[in-house]
């Protein structure tokens, strides 16, 4: 169970940093959105040679919801701020909340339920000073692709092992779909397709790897709880690199959130018996 959470936090170190590398990319989101998918398709192909087996109706599914997250998320992120996206995407615990009793016949745990109000308490002090209404497309456009990373995360815990392929196959529909509008951006220069490559093999492809393995051996709500990290270091990367700052009440939700994480990750090896 803990190799799993660590598989987990892994993972969200990884997503967090695709609001640095989105922000820092002269490409526009759709060509950004695909162009990393088709790197992550081929990465996870070769990686991953239960990836290459072909998909059934329930792989195609789930690849199609997380085609529908990874595609939205970059969109969303050039819309609004990076901080913005990643929160609200974030949302996608309490969709796993509902979802998980009807499709995975998981029940929350005491510990799970007492999470989750603290885990809100500390995203939306990280945000008090930072969502503003005037972004109002990216942030519906980053709701949506919440819901739809929800129904990734109850996917992947139903497929459990051909989980790579779902990812592997969701990679290839989403450069697929995108494919098209390719050619109406901007041309890439050589910083730009770094940071694709990059995005691609390490911020999605061995991140959702890290992710479907972990997910596998953790509870789905709580591993939608462990990966709340992503959205503390997420706009920490970007104000690094590209200059978006954080106000104080983003600060001190980053430390709640933390310090969550922190317990949702060891608690249920200290005290199985409230698990």
């Amino acid at each position: 169970m803990l190799k799993s959470r660590l598989l987990l936090l892994s993972a969200a170190v990884l997503w967090s940093t695709a609001g640095a590398a989105i922000k820092s990319c002269g490409l526009d989101a759709v060509q950004i959105a695909g162009a990393r998918s088709l790197v992550a398709a081929v990465f996870l192909f070769l990686a991953v040679r239960d990836a290459r087996t072909r998909p059934d109706r329930r792989v195609l599914l789930v690849g199609c919801a997380y085609a529908v997250t990874v595609v939205l998320f970059v969109v969303a992120t050039k819309l609004t701020t990076a901080a913005n996206a990643i929160f609200i995407q974030d949302t996608a615990p309490l969709w796993v909340l509902v979802l998980s009793p009807w499709l995975l016949d998981e029940r929350p745990t005491r510990g799970e339920l007492l999470a989750i109000p603290i885990f809100g308490l500390g995203l939306g002090l990280f945000f008090v000073d930072e969502l503003s209404p005037g972004q109002a497309l990216g942030n519906l456009t980053a709701l949506v692709s919440g819901g739809a990373f929800a129904l990734s995360i109850v996917g992947l815990r139903l497929l459990r092992e051909r989980g790579p392929a779902a990812l592997a196959w969701g990679n290839a529909i989403a450069a697929a779909a995108t494919l098209p509008l390719w050619s109406r951006g901007p041309a890439p220069t050589g910083l730009d397709l770094g940071l694709v490559l990059y995005l691609g093999i390490f911020q999605l492809g061995l991140a959702y790897l890290c992710f479907s393995r972990g997910v596998t051996g953790t509870p789905a709500i709580e591993a939608s709880l462990l990966i709340l990290i992503e959205p503390v270091l997420n706009p920490i990367w970007t104000f690094l690199v590209a200059g978006e700052r954080m106000g104080p009440w983003a600060v001190a939700g980053g430390a709640v959130v933390l310090l969550a994480t922190a317990w949702r990750t060891v608690a249920p090896v200290l005290t199985p018996r409230l698990e």
